[in-house]
C-alpha cells in the first residue's frame, strides 16, 4: 500500500467534530498522523523520508469517506444494468467509499452464500462492499431468511427492498428476530395493495397526464403499522427493534416518524437526493428541472412528489428527524428505460451526485453547515447502524482507523455531465443539474479509488 501526506487541506471531521485545517498521514492503508493548523507542515520531512506521495489539499477540505445505506449494484444476475464494479467505481467518483448493498438480485441474496459472493473480493470493488440480505425467503414475504446465519456472516441488517413486509404478523417475527441480533429492519414503505398500475404521485399533475398515482397513504400507512408494531413488540417482549424507514418521500410519513422518536422508539430513517432536488412536475415536463414530458429518467419508486412533500423532506433533514441520505442507486439499461412512461422500470443512479446535489441545496440554499450535511453521509449511518461494533471503522478520521477519505472543493459549482459516468447506466434526472463540492481524491484502505 502507499504510503501518502494529504497536505494544508481543512480537515471536517464529524465523528470528532474536528473543523481545522492541517494534514494527514497515511501508512499500509490507515490514518497514522493528523496535525493541525499549529503543526502544519510538520509532517513534510516524514513525507520525504518515507518517500510519500504529497496530495496538495490547499483550499480542499478532507473529509472521511461518504457512507451509502441504500445502494443497488445488480450483481448477480442483472449485470447489464451494473456490476458490483462499475457500481463501486461510480461510488469511489461520488466520495463515497462504503455502499450496503441492496437484495433484490437474480437469485434474491438470502442466503449466506449469496451475501457472500457479494462481499468477495473476486467481484472487483473499489469501495467497501456492506449488505442489507433478505429479509424474507426471495423476498415474497412468506418466510424469514436465516437472520443468525446471515449476521454471522456480516449482514448490517435485513430488508425485502424493493418490496414491503406487507403481513403484519411477518413484520412483527422480523422485527422480533432482528431485534434478539441487534440488527434493523429496513422498510420499503409502501402498501402495494394501494399502488397497483399507479407510476407517478397521486396529485394534480397525474391527473393532467393521464396517469395513475400512488398516494401518500400508500407510504405513510406502512410507517404507521410499523410503529404500532415497535409499540406492541416493546410492550409484550420487552424487546426494542430497530426499525429504519427507506426513502421517505411525503410529510406525513415524516410527521409519524418524528413523533415516534419523541416517544422513544427506535426509528430511523433515510431521505434520497432526488427527493429533495426535484418534483412530480418534472414529469410533466419543466424547464427548471431540466426534464422532458414522459421523462423515464424521473421515474422511480416511491415517486416525486408535490412541493409541498419535497419542502417537508428538507425540513425534517434541518431539523434533525433524518438520519441519514441514502441515494436509493438503481442502474437500469437504456432500453429499459426508452419506452413509454408508464412500462419503464423505477429507479435512477445517484452515487456521483449524491453529495453535490445535498451541498447545493442543504447548504448552499438552506445553511446547513457543511459538518452537519457530512454527517449526514459519514458519522450519523456509522453510528445509526453501528458499523463499528460489527467491525466496520468507517465514518471517521482517526489515527488507526482505515484511510476511507475524500477530498473535494466545497466551494467548487459544477454541472453534472452523464456521459462522464463511471457507472454502467446512465438513467439520471441530474443531467446538467447545479451541483456545489466536486471531488478531488477519493481513498479506500489509503488506496487512491479516484482523482479527477
Amino acid at each position: 500500500m502507499s504510503t501518502i501526506l494529504l497536505r494544508g487541506g481543512c480537515i471536517v471531521d464529524p465523528a470528532s467534530g474536528v473543523n481545522e485545517c492541517g494534514d494527514v498521514f497515511i501508512k499500509g492503508g490507515v490514518v497514522t498522523q493528523v496535525n493541525y493548523s499549529g503543526r502544519a507542515g510538520e509532517l513534510d520531512t516524514l513525507a520525504k523520508d518515507t518517500d510519500a506521495k504529497v496530495i496538495d489539499c490547499t483550499g480542499l477540505t478532507i473529509a472521511p469517506g461518504l457512507i451509502d445505506m441504500h445502494v443497488h449494484l445488480r450483481e448477480p444476475g442483472q449485470t447489464h444494468k451494473e456490476t458490483i464494479a462499475t457500481g463501486t467505481s461510480a461510488a469511489a467518483a461520488g466520495g463515497v467509499t462504503t455502499v450496503v448493498a441492496m437484495p433484490n438480485t437474480v437469485p434474491v441474496t438470502d442466503t449466506v452464500d449469496w451475501l457472500r459472493f457479494v462481499q468477495s473480493p473476486e467481484r472487483g470493488a473499489s469501495a467497501r462492499v456492506l449488505a442489507m440480505p433478505a429479509a424474507t425467503v426471495g423476498s415474497m414475504g412468506g418466510e424469514l431468511t436465516d437472520y443468525a446465519a446471515l449476521a454471522a456472516a456480516g449482514a448490517v441488517g435485513f430488508t425485502d427492498d424493493g418490496k414491503p413486509v406487507l403481513a403484519d404478523s411477518m413484520m412483527e417475527h422480523a422485527l422480533i428476530a432482528a431485534a434478539r441480533l441487534g440488527l434493523p429492519i429496513s422498510q420499503h414503505a409502501e402498501d402495494t395493495r394501494m399502488t397497483v398500475g399507479a407510476s407517478m404521485n397521486f396529485g394534480p399533475v397525474a391527473f393532467r397526464l393521464g396517469l395513475r398515482g400512488m398516494p401518500i397513504e400508500a407510504e405513510s400507512s406502512i410507517v404507521d403499522r410499523d410503529i404500532a408494531l415497535l409499540e406492541k413488540i416493546e410492550r409484550e417482549h420487552k424487546l426494542k427493534p430497530h426499525l429504519h424507514v427507506q426513502h421517505v418521500s411525503t410529510a406525513k410519513a415524516l410527521g409519524s416518524i418524528r413523533a415516534a422518536k419523541q416517544r422513544g422508539l427506535h426509528v430511523t430513517c433515510e431521505v434520497a437526493p432526488h427527493h429533495i432536488a426535484f418534483t412530480d412536475e418534472a414529469i410533466a415536463g419543466d424547464e427548471a428541472q431540466r426534464s422532458r414530458r414522459y421523462d423515464t429518467h424521473f421515474k422511480m419508486n416511491p415517486p416525486l412528489r408535490a412541493a409541498s412533500d419535497r419542502d417537508a423532506c428538507i425540513a425534517a433533514i434541518l431539523d434533525g428527524t433524518v438520519d441519514v441520505i441514502a441515494t436509493d442507486h438503481a442502474p437500469h439499461a437504456e432500453h429499459e428505460k426508452n419506452v413509454e412512461f408508464e412500462r419503464a422500470p423505477n429507479g435512477i443512479t445517484g452515487l456521483e451526485t449524491a453529495l453535490g446535489a445535498s451541498l447545493r441545496i442543504l447548504h448552499g440554499e438552506h445553511g446547513m453547515s457543511l459538518m452537519k450535511v457530512l454527517a449526514l453521509f459519514t458519522s450519523a449511518p456509522a453510528q445509526k447502524f453501528r458499523l463499528r461494533e460489527l467491525g466496520h471503522d468507517v465514518g471517521r478520521i482517526a489515527v488507526g482507523s482505515p484511510a476511507d477519505l475524500v477530498v473535494f472543493n466545497a466551494a467548487t459549482e459544477w454541472s453534472y455531465d452523464v456521459t462522464t459516468t463511471r457507472s454502467k447506466s446512465k438513467n439520471t434526472p441530474f443531467q446538467g443539474a447545479p451541483m456545489l463540492g466536486r471531488i478531488a481524491v477519493t481513498l479506500v484502505d489509503g488506496v487512491v479509488r479516484f482523482t479527477a
